[in-house]
This record gives C-alpha cells, sequence and structure tokens, in this order.
C-alpha cells in the first residue's frame, strides 16, 4: 500500500485531499505546518509521494523540498496558489517532481498522485562504507576512525574499487571483472594491479593482514569482500 506525506496547512483541503488518498487505497501521513514536516523529515524520505503546499506555517514548503533531496529522491507533488510560469520554475528548480495550481480539479490531483506513485524511485547510492573500526567516504575520498580522526584519503581508482567491493559485498569477484568495472577496456594494468590495490587495503583496513578478515583472496579466481558492521 503506497504511502504518502501530504503536507498542508488548510483543514478543509488538507482533510479532503487525505480522504480521497485513503479512498484509493493509499496511507497518509498530515502534517499541517512547515515545522512538523521538518521534523519527520525521515517520513518524507521514505515515502512514495511526498503532497507539498509551498506557503506554509513557519518553514516554506520549498526549504522542506531542499531538505528532502539532501537524502531523498521521492517524488514531491508541490501545491499553491502562486501559479506564474517563475513561480513553477522555481519549484521544479528547488527539486519538485511536479507542480499543481490551487484552486485544482481533485480528478487531476489523484490522476497526478498516480502518475507519480507509480514513478520508479531512483536508486539511492550508498555514499559511505565501514570496513572494520574505519568508516570510508565515497564523496570526500577520506577514512575516518571512530573517533572521527583522519586516517587516510584514497585516491579516484582506490574509491571506485571500494565502491565495487561494497556493491557486491560477500561474492566472489574475479581479477578480469574489477579491471574491466575499474580501469576499464582502454587501460591495460595487469591483474598484478588489483593484488597492489588489495595489500595496500589490507594495510590499511585489516588487523592481521596475513589473515585477513576483510579483503580475502580466492585462489585462481579473485577476491571476496566480507562486509561486517
Amino acid at each position: 500500500m503506497p504511502h504518502i506525506v501530504l503536507v498542508e496547512d488548510e483543514t478543509s483541503l488538507h482533510e479532503l485531499i487525505k480522504l480521497n488518498l485513503e479512498l484509493e487505497g493509499h496511507t497518509v501521513s498530515s502534517f499541517f505546518t512547515g515545522n512538523e514536516a521538518m521534523k519527520n523529515l525521515d517520513q518524507s524520505a521514505k515515502a512514495d509521494l511526498v503532497i507539498l503546499d509551498i506557503m506554509l506555517p513557519n518553514v516554506s514548503g520549498l526549504d522542506i523540498c531542499v531538505a528532502i533531496r539532501k537524502n531523498s529522491e521521492v517524488p514531491i507533488l508541490f501545491l499553491s496558489a502562486k501559479g506564474t510560469t517563475s513561480d513553477r520554475i522555481i519549484g521544479l528548480k528547488k527539486g519538485g517532481t511536479d507542480y499543481l495550481v490551487k484552486p485544482f480539479d481533485l480528478e487531476e490531483l489523484l490522476l497526478k498522485v498516480s502518475i507519480l506513485v507509480r514513478t520508479p524511485k531512483v536508486k539511492q547510492e550508498q555514499t559511505k562504507v565501514v570496513v572494520n573500526d574505519k568508516t570510508v567516504d565515497f564523496v570526500t575520498f577520506e577514512v575516518r576512525d571512530t573517533a572521527n580522526q583522519l586516517v587516510a584519503t584514497l585516491t579516484k581508482k582506490e574509491i571506485e574499487l571500494l565502491r565495487l567491493f561494497d556493491s557486491k559485498a560477500g561474492q566472489v569477484i574475479s581479477r578480469n571483472e574489477i579491471l574491466d568495472s575499474v580501469w576499464g577496456q582502454d587501460q591495460f594494468p595487469s591483474s598484478r594491479t588489483v593484488d597492489n590495490f588489495i595489500v595496500g587495503f589490507r594495510k590499511l583496513f585489516e588487523v592481521d593482514q596475513r589473515n585477513p578478515q576483510f579483503f580475502q583472496s580466492i585462489r585462481g579466481v579473485g577476491y571476496k569482500f566480507i562486509k561486517v558492521n
């Protein structure tokens, strides 16, 4: 059952929208102010759709949209009495998926909802991975310990290799697959290149390099990354 977050401060309109969404089979979480919505961003981020009024008490719908977009690509349908072309453009540039001007036809709203709920969510790409007691940030390339102290800064290739391992944690990855995925067909590194990168990872992450827990060799094939957290 699709979950929709509704943020609208006009009580009569809010209740009308909520009732009709529930009649369509949706689960609805209701917020009437910008502050309420900001305090419950996790619900919006995990929802199937957010219906968001722009002119709200305390915090505007535009600011809420920007906050949601920091962690989620959930479809956002703006509702607004401001219907000029520039208003629509601003809403879409802030991260809105669609825009509906008040007063609107209820049937049009429900049609937009059905379309947006069917739209596949963009899979969120992992931005961090924890290896042993260290956290690797795929955006900044930094490796930090449990005290958040900088331990190392990785290269772009090291980050790409860790991304590959993270995406296939627990699976055996051949050296050829690693070379194709990270270095591509237009470069000519040897399988020894991969081995050297693994040696570097073991120095950084393993407690006992001779008996690695996280970056394991699979004889004659390649490597397996064990994710423990």
